[in-house]
């Protein structure tokens, strides 16, 4: 175990947290190379976060045929156990527990393309052989990769999240590298209430889990959150150049785009993706000063 400081930004008080150390040290610090993957494609022109497209759910044998088709840069799936036997890991997201596509098959399909895969992790146990069977085909994939999961409580969450030493263990593998890390927390957003935003006490325990963390790590944040984040979310950013932000948006949120522009106009393009619905993407894109 090994401690680190933190001063209190609204008092001089100083106090520690603990985290653990890093699984392989001597590494030196891995930066996102996502942008520079699409820019050597040709898919993206310039070196702008907000030019990547995602494609969500790709849970099935249609769904991942209709995302390799589409304009998507990014692949996003969730992974579990399968809830009978052969309990293998597949593509699936809560409350479901069985799907007609494995890890294993999934993973074949994705091989032929240069689009990007984010494999969303729902259960721990599912961890460490969906990464042995990712290692096991590394030489075939030929874009990015990203590792999500939430480990952290955050504002409004109510789900679990997972343990978050456990699956850093789990998730960083001598082969995972160049793997993105994405590392959020559990969220919540409800209608008509005063909604908090991502507090320090977060986004200091967020740091306190990655600082030690050799891979590049990106934060998926809650857009209807963030007018509320600025501060505490910049601060984060400022920690590592490793670190970055993804925005994502529930189906029901109430967002008013414009209060991202604060994020646009002041932290630097490569570091926040906008995984927004499409009606929102174009309104942000419309917006002065985007």
């Amino acid at each position: 175990m090994s401690d680190r400081q933190y001063v209190s930004v609204n008092s001089p008080t100083v106090f520690l947290v603990h985290t653990f150390c890093p699984i392989y040290p001597y590494l030196e610090a891995m930066k996102d190379q996502t942008l520079e993957h699409f820019l050597r494609q040709g898919k993206i022109r310039v070196n702008d976060a907000a030019d990547i497209q995602w494609a969500h759910a790709a849970n099935s044998k249609t769904k991942i045929t209709e995302a390799l088709q589409s304009s998507a840069h990014m692949i996003e799936a969730d992974i579990l156990l399968r809830g009978h036997e052969p309990k293998e890991p597949i593509m699936a997201h809560p409350p479901e527990n069985d799907s007609d596509i494995s890890l294993h098959d999934w993973l074949k399909v994705v091989q032929a393309s240069d689009k990007g895969i984010k494999l969303d992790f729902k259960s721990l146990q599912a961890v460490a052989p969906s990464m042995a069977l990712l290692d096991s085909v590394r030489s075939e994939l030929r874009g990015p990769v990203w590792i999500n999961a939430d480990i952290l409580p955050g504002p409004g969450g109510k789900a679990t999240p997972l343990d978050p030493k456990d699956f850093v263990e789990a998730a960083v593998t001598p082969g995972s590298y160049g793997d993105v890390l994405s590392l959020g927390w559990t969220t919540g957003w409800v209608a008509g209430t005063e909604n908090p935003g991502y507090s320090w006490e977060m986004v200091r325990e967020m740091e306190a889990v990655c600082w030690p963390l050799t891979q590049s790590v990106t934060f998926p944040v809650r857009a209807a959150l963030m007018s509320q984040s600025f501060p505490q979310l910049q601060w984060l950013l400022q920690q590592s150049d490793r670190y970055s932000l993804t925005v994502w948006t529930g189906q029901t949120d109430a967002l008013a785009v414009e209060d991202l522009l604060p994020y646009r106009k002041d932290i630097d393009k490569t570091r926040i993706y906008y995984d927004l619905l499409d009606a929102q993407r174009a309104q942000l894109r419309g917006l002065p000063g985007f």
